[in-house]
């Protein structure tokens, strides 16, 4: 549906959920900052067996995006709009913790379980901001949270804002969309999904991999692998609250105006300083 261009103007309600929608998605999260202080014991990790962590490592990430998108997706449709951010995080964190006991070799086990529990956690607040999850697209945009902080060694500043980081993926997204509604059904193995959850797990794999193996470290414990699922999951249900703010924007003003004013608000340098432009 095309928005009246008589309405392009957006209310103060909508500006100041736009605003909230830019520290989200263009600030560093509480999540980064812990995975940033365990950072050491990161290093001392790899150092010891970095072939076979990174070989770890993406095989649980890969994993977690195929269960991921086939447990969590196919039930979601269709379900009333939810408060369940609370046991969402108890669900992560006994499973953070269960990884913390046990080490590296549970990350398999553990990251899928995880990552699934986040991902319905993010379908929850989609359907909140009006998306419609029998619609494939819309599916496929709760994948996409979790490459929207993915800053990889290769991007630069242009390649890594929130706008850039949906374009690289828009038609990875729109064939894989395309796919599902043209077969009613979810096969990973199929062309078009196997490249969107490359293309996802890549970012998100980047993301993730220190909190991984800070959790996996033995002496980390159990206590410590729960808070740090807690953060992880704090951190991508903040991305999704904004993406999906962005999204029911873009269906009332048009994604151009929407990009604009996202755009502006992102540049300034204080950004709770800004107010919509006058009539």
């Amino acid at each position: 549906m095309t928005p009246d261009l008589d309405s392009a103007r957006m209310t103060a309600a909508d500006h100041a959920a736009l605003m909230d929608a830019v520290r989200r998605l263009e600030h560093i999260g509480p999540a980064l900052r812990l995975a940033n202080a365990v950072g050491r014991k990161v290093n001392f990790l790899k150092t010891l067996a970095p072939e076979k962590a990174a070989k770890i490592i993406d095989g649980a990430v890969m994993g977690a995006m195929k269960v991921a998108l086939r447990a969590a997706l196919a039930s979601l449709a269709g379900r009333p709009v939810r408060d369940r951010d609370r046991a969402h995080k108890i669900l992560v964190a006994a499973s953070g913790a269960a990884g913390g006991a046990l080490g590296l070799a549970s990350l398999p086990l553990e990251l899928p379980v995880s990552t699934t529990v986040m991902l319905r956690s993010i379908a929850d607040i989609a359907r909140a901001e009006g998306e419609d999850l029998r619609d494939p697209e819309a599916a496929m945009a709760c994948l996409e949270v979790f490459a929207l902080d993915g800053r990889t060694p290769g991007d630069n500043v242009s390649e890594s804002g929130y706008f850039a980081i949906r374009g690289l993926l828009a038609r990875s997204i729109s064939e894989a969309a395309r796919y599902i509604a043209s077969r009613g059904v979810i096969d990973e193995a199929a062309p078009a999904l196997v490249k969107l959850m490359a293309q996802i797990g890549t970012r998100f794999g980047f993301v993730v991999s220190q909190k991984l193996l800070a959790q996996a470290t033995p002496a980390l414990g159990a206590f410590g692998g729960a808070a740090i699922n807690l953060a992880f999951i704090d951190h991508f249900q903040s991305l999704a609250k904004g993406h999906f703010t962005v999204r029911r924007l873009e269906r009332k003003y048009g994604p151009d105006h929407v990009r604009s004013e996202y755009e502006r608000i992102a540049k300034a340098r204080e950004p709770d300083e800004i107010h919509p432009p006058a009539a």
